[in-house]
């Protein structure tokens, strides 16, 4: 019998999360702490989730195939999808036979023997540094970037394609020498299809109001476009695949 798995919520027709039109599963559970997280109400690994049969997930996506397109498929967000790696795996095949695109948005963060076999059946991996500097990572997330760096050597190294995402906080990660860090680290990878720069905003502040938590970056603005125009040129001289979000 298949495991259930826990799903937070659904988004039909993403355009932010991939390629094409998305049909996006956003998982529940997340080893990460990110101060500005968007989905606070997606980090407890039970949380607000429903235990949902792989059966519905696939047959929604078949139903929105014909939407899709050459480009469109199903992203699978969160919180972090390869918590709940093991169980996604037979639907993943299921998906994949069914001809259907599969992204995985991930922060890179855990590695096991089921997140390997996840990643060989993903099409396209949206891997989401959060910081360069370890430092600053482990400020950030609470978590060093030590396993995400190993994550984007093995995606490298098996020829796996992938999406950079970073986003750019200000005080946090709009530092220049660690852009440049980044820039001079991934420059030469041959897998990075796209590098996606995306603005700090405040869009999930109300969602720690109602779970009676505190938002830590509370009097952070958002990114002004002198200074995301800054990153931009900073990174565009690594990332020729360089896009700005936003």
């Amino acid at each position: 019998m298949s495991q259930l798995i826990k799903v937070h919520s659904y988004e039909s027709m993403g355009t932010f999360d991939g390629p094409g039109l998305r049909y996006v599963v956003f998982l529940q559970g997340c080893p990460f702490r990110c101060k500005y997280c968007a989905n606070p109400d997606t980090i407890d690994a039970v949380g607000e989730s429903r235990p949902t049969s792989p059966d519905y997930i696939l047959e929604q996506a078949v139903s929105m195939k014909p939407f899709f397109g050459r480009r469109g498929g199903i992203t699978f967000s969160g919180g972090e999808p390869t918590v709940q790696a093991e169980a996604l795996i037979p639907l993943f095949r299921r998906l994949k036979d069914a001809g259907i695109h599969i992204c995985v948005d991930t922060n890179g963060g855990i590695w096991n023997r089921h997140v390997e076999e996840l990643l060989r059946l993903t099409d396209l991996v949206l891997l989401d540094v959060k910081e360069f500097n370890d430092e600053r990572h482990r400020h950030i997330t609470g978590r060093s970037n030590e396993q995400t760096l190993r994550t984007a050597r093995w995606l490298e190294a098996e020829n796996r394609p992938f999406w950079l995402r970073y986003v750019l906080v200000p005080g946090l990660s709009d530092a220049e020498e660690d852009l440049r860090a980044l820039g001079e680290h991934f420059g030469a990878c041959r897998q990075i299809q796209r590098v996606e720069l995306l603005p700090y905003h405040t869009l999930g502040v109300h969602k720690y109001e109602a779970m009676g938590l505190k938002y830590e970056l509370e009097g952070t603005r958002e990114n002004t476009p002198e200074q995301l125009s800054r990153a931009a040129r900073i990174l565009g001289e690594y990332f020729p695949q360089l896009v700005v979000n936003g």
